[in-house]
C-alpha cells in the first residue's frame, strides 16, 4: 500500500473540525479524485499526508511507502526523507517568478545534491538535460529559459508538475491545481498529472471542485463532506441524484461544469449531472 492513514482527526483552533476520524487507503499506481465543496477537508488531508501539520488524535497514523509521516499526533522526526518522494502540487503553483522555469523545475532535486550545491543552485549538465527532459513531457520545453512570471497559469502549472518528475516523486499530491484555471488549460494539468499516473507509475491523489474532471480522469473518488469520507469507490458510479443526497444545496458547487458542450468529449455523461449543460449541447 503506498498511503495509509488510519484514525486521522484534526480540529483548528476556534473548534472547528477538519477531519473526523479519516480512514484511507491508496494502492500504488493509482489516480484518485478527491472531492467536495469548500471546507470539507479535501486540502487538509493532503497537507497531513505529506507531513506539513499533524493532526490532533492519539490513535492515528499516516504512512507514505511503509514509513510512517505521522503518528498519534506528532510528525516523524525524519518526515524530511519521506517527503523526499512526496511531490506536491499547490494551487498557487509555488515557482519563484523571477528565476527561469529550468531553475525553478531543477529545484525538484535539490534533496538528492550535496548540502553546498543545493545552497547555490548549481547543477550538472546531467541534471539539466533531465529538467528539459520533464518540461518537454509535459509540454512547455520552449519555454526553459523564461522567467516563470512570464508563463501562463496552465504552463506554471504544469511546470510545477515538471518539478515532481525531477524529484523522482513516487507520490504526487495535487491541491486544487486547476482551481484558477481557463477550460482548456484545466483539462491539460489534468493530462499531463494522468500522463505521469500511468508512464511512470506515480500514485496521483488530486484535490478537485468539480466531479466532470474526476469522472473523466480518475478511476477512484474519495467524496469529503465537513470532514468526513462520505462515498469511496468509482468515479463512473457517481451520480447526480447520490450527490445532492451526500452534499444537499453544497452540491451545485461540485456539479457546475467548468468546459462547454464544444470543449468536453464526455458531454453526455457530465450533462446528466447538470441541466445547463444539456442546454448548451442543444
Amino acid at each position: 500500500m503506498m498511503i495509509e492513514i488510519s484514525g486521522l482527526s484534526k480540529t483548528f483552533k476556534g473548534g472547528f473540525q477538519a477531519l473526523d476520524r479519516v480512514s484511507l487507503s491508496f494502492q500504488q499506481g493509482e489516480m484518485v479524485a478527491l472531492i467536495g465543496a469548500s471546507g470539507s477537508g479535501k486540502s487538509t488531508l493532503l497537507r497531513h499526508i505529506s507531513g506539513l501539520m499533524p493532526g490532533n488524535t492519539s490513535t492515528s497514523h499516516i504512512k507514505v511507502g511503509g514509513r510512517t509521516v505521522q503518528q498519534d499526533g506528532l510528525v516523524e522526526r525524519d518526515v524530511r526523507s519521506v517527503r523526499a518522494d512526496v511531490g506536491f502540487v499547490f494551487q498557487q503553483f509555488n515557482l519563484v517568478g523571477r528565476l527561469p522555469v529550468l531553475t525553478n523545475v531543477l529545484s525538484g532535486g535539490l534533496s538528492r545534491m550535496p548540502l553546498w550545491r543545493s545552497c547555490v543552485k548549481q547543477f550538472t549538465r546531467e541534471e539539466k538535460e533531465l529538467g528539459l527532459e520533464a518540461l518537454a513531457r509535459v509540454g512547455i520545453v520552449d519555454h526553459a529559459y523564461k522567467r516563470a512570471s512570464a508563463l501562463s497559469g496552465g504552463q506554471q502549472q504544469r511546470a510545477a508538475i515538471a518539478r515532481t518528475i525531477v524529484q523522482k516523486a513516487k507520490v504526487v499530491l495535487a491541491d486544487e491545481p486547476i482551481a484558477s484555471l481557463d477550460p482548456e488549460s484545466s483539462r491539460r494539468v489534468m493530462q499531463t498529472l494522468a500522463d505521469i499516473n500511468r508512464i511512470d507509475g506515480t500514485t496521483v491523489v488530486v484535490s478537485l471542485h468539480q466531479v466532470d474532471f474526476a469522472m473523466r480522469f480518475c478511476p477512484r473518488t474519495v467524496a469529503l463532506c465537513r470532514g468526513r469520507v462520505v462515498y469511496d469507490g468509482p468515479s463512473s458510479a457517481l451520480s447526480a441524484g447520490m450527490l445532492r443526497d451526500l452534499y444537499g444545496a453544497e452540491a451545485e458547487e461540485i456539479l457546475a461544469p467548468p468546459m462547454s458542450a464544444h470543449t468536453h468529449p464526455n458531454i453526455l455523461a457530465a450533462s446528466s449531472f447538470h441541466p445547463a449543460v444539456l442546454a448548451a449541447a442543444v
